[in-house]
């Protein structure tokens, strides 16, 4: 399915420009129309608010399978000799529509009538279903004259049936996904890194079909790049990049430095690796086709991934999933427990109950962490700048028992409900926390890899033993690992492992600092 997107959240205006200090290109254009290039609109959405094309191409090839076959099954049932009944029906009466859903389902595919287009009006979709019907009652028609002619006014009456509830379902479908275009939630946002040759031919090739938006270039030759190519607009250098604020928003970050470039590859690649955002080379090669998505299509040739989580659609279906279905019977239970802390921490010293921290969530993005507080109002943290540690003074009463048994993480499950978190992925740390005195992103090279995931309330770091604070490089690096190891080897039933085994081992561990 292809499809692209005008982007809808908007981005701080600060994301469009380099940090301080940064060596940078040439300024772009001051008109923030210019600056922002062909793709970029004035808003973007974060890669986890974004929805998959190809995942809804089935839904609703699904969707028109259960239309086609439920209608053959209702009115082969009323027309054939035993009215009212299937089951007694004979089978030549039965056959013309079977064959007819069979004609309909497969024109359908023949037709393309799951491409939507961007460009596409929505009487030229219509006319795709409409057509299709047409040929599926004809070939029901004349299998009904040669098996059961009794039949053959109920296959032209389910052409009729069937015609009409595909064009209703398609014309939804085509609104459904204009909608979700303009409010950015279909096409893969990528950035480029290398003003070359390759990039040009790439932005060309994404500007005719707009399978993907190139929302910036960096190039590390300052000065010697143009301020923008087709438009789109050279924000600064591979360093600049890396701490960008546009960097939630980007599915894919393509190098177009040319192959030949060996050792400028290999530096680039070694440099972005670090990122959670999924790296691809561009591979100026001739005669490949790669079909998998339509972001491999862009500028007619392949490019190969070489770092960043390889997308697994039905896996991470699969995890949304367990994360409704186990949340909503968590807060359930939890409920009755929730309101009573909720009461204490009043009861305690007056002040808020819920605790809210900025963190770091899937992707870089910024997400707003809820729990339920355990600390002064006075001496509240945003930053974790200082980790709690034995007897600290600034937890109160109350937030010495629910931080023991990790009862303030409740609130969580609303982050997962919002699908801004998951309930098992890499703990989210507070942006800016400090490890002796340091901020800990910088003790650990791969620390932005636990950000390939989304975070959870718990996970493979906790149930093995890695709680509390990580106030030591040494407990920094042993964090990171073990979130890493866990991204490589998700599935659902480690997932469902790792839940059932929480509390025993939050029990077990009860003497840790929390």
């Amino acid at each position: 399915m292809r499809v692209s997107a005008v982007q809808s959240e908007t981005v701080p205006a600060e994301a469009s420009a380099p940090p301080a200090g940064v060596e940078t290109v040439p300024a772009p254009p001051a008109d923030p129309k210019d600056r922002r290039g062909p793709f970029r609109p004035g808003q973007l959405l974060p890669t986890r608010k974004r929805l998959n094309g190809a995942s809804l191409a089935r839904a609703f090839r699904l969707i028109d399978v259960l239309l086609v076959a439920g209608s053959a099954l209702v009115v082969a049932a009323q027309f054939g000799p035993a009215a009212g009944s299937l089951l007694n029906q004979p089978l030549g009466a039965v056959l013309p529509f079977f064959f007819g859903a069979v004609a309909a389902l497969t024109g359908l595919a023949i037709a393309n009538a799951y491409g939507f287009t961007p460009r596409e009006q929505v009487l030229r979709h219509l006319a795709r279903p409409v057509a299709v019907s047409v040929v599926a009652a004809l070939v029901a028609w004349a299998c009904a004259l040669a098996t059961a002619p009794t039949v053959a006014s109920g296959a032209v009456l389910w052409g009729l049936l069937v015609g009409s509830v595909l064009t209703l379902a398609h014309a939804w479908a085509w609104a459904a996904v204009r909608g979700w275009r303009k409010a950015g939630r279909l096409t893969p946002n990528i950035v480029v890194v290398g003003a070359t040759e390759n990039a040009g031919k790439l932005i060309e090739a994404a500007l005719k079909s707009r399978d993907a938006n190139v929302l910036a270039i960096f190039d590390d030759r300052a000065g010697r790049v143009p301020p923008a190519i087709h438009g789109v607009p050279v924000l600064g250098t591979t360093k600049a990049l890396m701490n960008h604020m546009i960097l939630p928003y980007v599915d894919r970050i393509v190098i177009t430095v040319t192959a030949s470039a060996q050792d400028r590859v290999r530096a680039l690649i070694e440099q972005l690796r670090i990122l959670p955002n999924a790296v691809t080379l561009f591979m100026d090669l001739d005669g490949q086709d790669n079909r998998q998505s339509a972001l491999m299509r862009l500028g007619d040739a392949p490019l190969a991934q070489v770092s960043g989580v390889v997308e697994d659609e039905r896996r991470a279906f699969a995890k949304r999933i367990q994360d409704l279905v186990i949340a909503s019977l968590g807060l359930l239970v939890a409920g009755p427990v929730m309101v009573i802390i909720a009461l204490l921490i009043k009861l305690d010293d007056g002040g808020p109950v819920f605790f809210r921290q900025r963190r770091h969530g899937f992707n870089n993005e910024t997400i707003v962490v809820w729990k339920f507080r355990s600390m002064k109002v006075a001496a509240a943290d945003a930053t974790a700048s200082q980790q709690v540690k034995k007897g600290d003074d600034r937890v109160t009463r109350v937030g010495r028992v629910i931080r023991k048994a990790s009862l303030d993480e409740l609130p969580q499950i609303f982050n997962v409900l919002t699908g801004e978190m998951s309930l098992v992925g890499p703990r989210p740390h507070a942006i800016g926390m400090k490890t002796a005195g340091e901020d800990s992103a910088r003790l650990v090279a791969e620390y932005a890899w636990r950000h390939r995931m989304k975070p959870g309330i718990t996970g493979w770091a906790q149930i093995n033993g890695s709680t509390g604070a990580v106030d030591t490089p040494e407990l920094v690096r042993r964090r990171v690992a073990l979130d890493v190891e866990y991204i490589e080897r998700q599935s659902f039933w480690l997932d469902l492992y790792i839940i059932l085994v929480t509390v025993p081992r939050l029990i077990s561990q009860r003497d840790t600092v929390r």
